[in-house]
């Protein structure tokens, strides 16, 4: 994708920062997959406040700090590319979601 502009997927991966594999951060483990094989990039946002499924509510206030804050990784390349990498990330996320949708990139540089 460097250099390359036109339609896109971007693929959001929800998850929590408590969720780990084989006790390293899960974030941690999908963006260096992303990044071994050949991702245009990645990024990963932190929320400071959400929920999912179950309804608890996760949030930074001071008086309550939460070690399970929302995590979202973005990652935007080709959808072949994308769809392959799919199934390994199944294996690995015990919860959480996973989004596709098309998007224009109208400008990639370094």
């Amino acid at each position: 994708m460097p250099g390359s502009a036109g339609e896109k997927t971007l693929m959001r991966i929800f998850i929590s920062e408590a969720d780990r594999h084989k006790g390293k951060p899960l974030y941690e483990v999908l963006v260096e997959m992303l990044r071994k094989q050949g991702f245009a990039g990645a990024t990963v946002l932190k929320g400071v406040a959400g929920f999912g499924e179950n309804s608890v509510m996760h949030t930074d206030k001071l008086l309550c700090l939460s070690t399970e804050l929302p995590l979202v990784i973005e990652v935007i390349d080709g959808e072949e590319k994308i769809q392959q990498i799919i199934p390994q990330f199944d294996e690995l996320m015990q919860g959480g979601m996973i989004t596709l949708e098309k998007v224009r990139v109208i400008r990639y540089r370094s």
